[in-house]
């Protein structure tokens, strides 16, 4: 029997998971994101009658809404469960208006979660379109699109062809070369430290103690000889215990995640970048196989959240599963408040059910979905339970008049503790004096045992990493939860910013993009106007303000900018980066060039000389075949496989990495590396069995 009722989702993932829990009187199919869109060729906004959007289908999705509309034209109810926010709002709102359906008949469904009750839910309670939730999403498309297409053709006259200019990116950008000029114009200021190395008469045992000053003030020391005036005098003085403070400190856990704090957390714990946290998150939100009779489970909750929001079933589900395997005094409900302009739509992230834990689906996982969810796992766990307490000693000691102090705490109540530490981007150093302290009693004599003096430098702030900007946009109203790791991503990709290591770091061509916004744009990269830009939006979805009026407000003083760089700017000249390459067509130094699909060579007499090729990126791994260099190489959709140089001469072609240094100990052959799902080293040689597991990373 044909389904009666067709329900239409953003991806092919979560329709096969939201099948498995609809009976055959559903069909479930995928828009495969927007259907409907601005057009790439132009502008695609009638600035001058109400800044109209024209919408066209995009260019390849005509068969699938081809497809959509015929299965449409079977079905006798239609449900839109694209996700729910102001982007899966439109999309749905594009997709009524594509498939003759009322926006106002109750056709959209959505739901926080991937699970059979969540989804069954959803659909006995269906809504119309939201429309000021669409209307959200179109003034930011809009603005973003009148931004781009306005400023970018001044950048390609002034500066170079290709470049961009981006709303938000464009001031994630000046945030990271303000960071830079900050960091060149920094003077480091001299000043020193003294540590002194006391040993503890009755037991024996020393600790370190910092010099604070003189007669339990503060004293600063700007340089050596300041320093050694102290050291000489306190060479002869005793130290005696002057005073001991004994307390007790308590941490409180952390709210479960949101966007912003989850691609904080994985940047620092398993150094992932803000774009890769969204990608394995998207995975365990729509739905992961793990057998039996669990089947596949969509195993978090939304992943693109700023709401601190739990709610009343999790809450009392996770209080019930941390009470049987911790102890009731391990557990403490808790509500997080969050900031005033959060959007309260959905929940926090969370795992959809407590009772999944991450070690019993381990084997179900691939290395990155596991540490993603239970990193998710235990936060939210750590966000039910009690706080942690810890017992506090601070001593002060006197030396002839001068006085040092140490400090130490112990843990009373390990609490939330006992399941998650959230990481920190500075480290911090654990004392190993704790317990020296805690015994020491007022007035007692110490011995000294050793003087170290230190020579130190203030230093500059230290550049963004992909956490820290997260951070700090989130702090400034930049953006919101959907649009850190594309930001990020953009900002990389067209060459304003390059990595090293975790550090991002702005290019010439970054810097000089930025002088130039900054002089003839400077509402497009003021953080407080971006972040008075953001707040209107919020106010267009909550009903409040109408969306043509914010575009009507922005477009003149914007207009009038735009007709002063054209006249202002200045032809400015970036010269290519040189590499070591000679080209073999005319014998002159390749540079490095970018392109949307990221770095290539080219040769600098172009048109003259129009030879290109990709950067070589080897493995140092050797072919089997005919013994030359296995080479790094990325499909057109960006997934990684290895081949070796002279392809297509030789055809020998990989999907796992290759190892250089190390060849098989059964037969000599390559080893290769497999990542995901049962990682392991293993003999490519298909007559040999060897096979090992990788063990070696800290789970």
């Amino acid at each position: 029997m044909a389904a009666k009722k067709l329900l239409i989702v953003e991806s092919p993932a979560k329709a096969g998971t939201i099948k498995k829990y609809l009976g055959s009187d559903y069909k479930v199919l995928a828009s495969m994101g927007h259907i409907i869109d601005l057009p790439k060729s132009q502008l695609g906004v009638d600035v001058e009658n109400g800044f109209e959007p024209r919408y066209i289908t995009i260019r390849g999705k005509g068969e699938l809404l081809t497809q959509l509309k015929k299965e449409a034209k079977k079905a006798d109810k239609i449900y839109l469960a694209t996700d729910p926010d102001r982007e899966g709002e439109a999309i749905s709102w594009h997709l009524a208006r594509a498939l003759n359906i009322d926006a106002e008949s109750k056709c959209r469904v959505t739901f926080n979660e991937i699970t059979k009750s969540a989804v069954k839910s959803a659909i006995k309670e269906p809504r119309s379109i939201d429309m000021d939730l669409v209307n959200a999403q179109q003034a930011r498309r809009i603005l973003d699109r009148i931004v781009g297409y306005k400023i970018s053709p001044i950048l390609w006259d002034k500066v170079k062809k290709g470049l961009s200019a981006g709303r938000v990116q464009s001031v994630a950008t000046r945030l990271i070369c303000d960071r830079e000029e900050e960091i060149e114009n920094f003077t480091p200021e001299e000043y020193w430290s003294i540590e002194a190395e006391l040993t503890d008469p009755k037991s024996k045992k020393s600790f370190t103690a910092k010099y604070y000053g003189e007669n339990g003030k503060e004293t600063k020391l700007s340089n050596a000889e300041e320093t050694k005036k102290v050291t000489d005098d306190l060479k002869k003085a005793e130290f005696i215990v002057d005073s001991i403070k004994r307390g007790e400190q308590t941490r409180k856990p952390q709210p479960a995640f949101t966007t912003s704090t989850l691609q904080q957390d994985a940047s620092r714990k398993f150094n992932f970048q803000a774009a890769k946290t969204m990608q394995v998150a998207q995975t365990l939100y729509e739905g992961v196989n793990l057998g039996g009779k669990l089947g596949t489970v969509g195993l978090i909750t939304y992943m693109r959240t700023d709401s601190l929001r739990i709610a009343d079933d999790a809450q009392r589900e996770a209080v019930a599963f941390l009470t049987d395997n911790y102890g009731a005094e391990y557990v403490q409900p808790r509500k997080y408040k969050a900031k005033k302009d959060a959007q309260d739509a959905h929940e926090a992230i969370r795992p959809t059910s407590i009772n999944i834990r991450p070690i019993d689906i381990k084997d179900k996982l691939t290395n990155d979905q596991y540490r993603l969810y239970k990193l998710i796992w235990e936060r939210f766990a750590a966000s039910q339970m009690a706080n942690a307490v810890y017992d506090t000693v601070q001593v002060s000691i006197d030396a002839n008049g001068h006085t040092f102090r140490a400090s130490g705490s112990a843990i009373k109540f390990k609490g939330f503790t006992l399941v998650y530490e959230e990481a920190t981007d500075t480290k911090t150093e654990k004392s190993k004096s704790d317990k020296v302290l805690a015994s020491l009693s007022e007035k007692e004599k110490l011995e000294l045992k050793d003087l170290e003096e230190k020579q130190h430098f203030t230093q500059p702030p230290p550049r963004f990493t992909d956490a820290t900007l997260i951070k700090e946009l989130e702090e400034n109203g930049i953006g919101r939860p959907s649009t850190y790791a594309p930001t990020i991503s953009t900002i990389v990709s067209r060459g304003y910013v390059s990595r090293s290591k975790k550090q991002l770091i702005p290019t010439e061509l970054g810097m000089v993009t930025t002088d130039i916004m900054k002089n003839n744009f400077s509402d497009i990269v003021d953080v407080d106007f971006t972040a008075g830009m953001e707040t209107e939006l919020d106010e267009v979805e909550e009903g409040s303000v109408e969306w043509k009026k914010v575009l009507s407000d922005f477009y003149p003083p914007f207009e009038k900018n735009l007709e002063s760089a054209v006249k202002n700017v200045e032809k400015i000249k970036i010269k290519d980066e040189e590499s070591d390459v000679i080209c073999e067509k005319c014998g002159r130094k390749m540079v490095y060039k970018l392109s949307k699909f990221g770095k290539f060579l080219a040769c600098p007499g172009y048109p003259e000389c129009k030879n290109t090729k990709p950067i070589r990126e080897g493995t140092g791994a050797m072919c089997p075949k005919c013994g030359g260099e296995i080479l790094v190489k990325h499909s057109k959709k960006g997934k990684t496989y290895y081949a070796c140089e002279h392809l297509p001469k030789c055809d020998f072609m990989l999907w796992d990495m290759p190892l250089k240094d190390e060849r098989c100990p059964k037969c000599g052959g390559l080893l290769l590396k497999k990542e995901g799902r049962g990682r392991k080293i293993y003999c490519q040689n298909e007559d040999c069995n060897y096979e090992r597991k990788i063990t070696s990373e800290k789970k």
